[in-house]
């Protein structure tokens, strides 16, 4: 069965200037053109937009989606279930969260004792997904399952206390990151203070520390794109900045 780009629009609840687009960057090509002009699509393209939905909804860019889809040894079945298990692990997370809200209500009522450590379950757990998803691949390829799985351990064995510590030393990292690039000076006493917030940081999910460790994840930094978005979205340049004064805190400038 065909069906005209209005009819697709309407079906997968996406705007014609959407599949357009797609069609533009060569992410989603229709199957042809009718004798009126107009695009049509089959079974295929259905099917490659449900992929690309879902990606979407996994947070993945068009780019990206667009590379995994175009790969010669693209395999839709196996990309669906990748998604099952994907959305399985997204729905736990909600669940859990869903649940700490529901027992800090009932809570707050006076119908049930609830500890304090409780109230952070869903946001650690959250936590640790959301670096599975973005780093999970290549810290364990990098470090190795058990210490991956060490930190993931100590995130979830995390006290009130600790989580509240860990937050304040996220927040004094990134500031004192934008007044150490304002100075200019990777080497200086507030590039070095950097240094030293980010290893105490590290210390909150490793469970020992070494100098070569800690200036390899500096240079990852920097060579993984995914991690200089995250640094620079405090400001531009940080990413590179950080990875310098590390590798000063370690000795392992060159």
């Amino acid at each position: 069965m065909e069906y005209s780009i209005q009819k697709l629009s309407q079906m997968a609840g996406v705007s014609s200037r959407t599949l357009r687009y797609y069609d533009e960057i060569g992410l989603l090509k229709p199957a042809g053109i009718n004798s009126s002009g107009y695009r049509v699509y089959g079974k295929y393209e259905l099917d490659r937009l449900q992929q690309i939905l879902f990606y979407r909804e996994l947070g993945l860019s068009l780019d990206g989606i667009r590379e995994i889809v175009a790969a010669p040894d693209f395999d839709g079945n196996k990309a669906l279930k990748e998604h099952q298990a994907r959305l399985l692990e997204k729905r736990q997370r909600l669940d859990l969260l869903i649940a700490n809200v529901e027992k800090t209500i009932a809570a707050s009522e006076g119908r049930i004792a609830m500890q304090d450590n409780e109230k952070f379950e869903g946001f650690k757990q959250k936590m640790i997904d959301d670096n599975e998803k973005k780093y999970g691949q290549e810290a364990r390829a990098k470090y190795g399952d058990e210490k991956v799985d060490l930190a993931n351990r100590k995130i979830k064995g995390m006290s009130k206390e600790q989580y509240a510590e860990l937050e304040s030393l996220s927040n004094s990292l990134n500031d004192t990151l934008k007044a150490a690039l304002a100075e200019g000076d990777p080497g200086g006493e507030l590039g070095q203070k950097a240094a030293r917030l980010h290893r105490q940081w590290l210390s909150y999910f490793w469970d020992d520390y070494s100098p070569e460790a800690h200036a390899g994840l500096a240079r990852m930094y920097v060579a993984d794109e995914r991690f200089s978005e995250y640094y620079d979205q405090i400001q531009a340049g940080v990413a590179e900045f950080l990875r310098d004064a590390i590798l000063f805190y370690t000795g392992m400038k060159k």
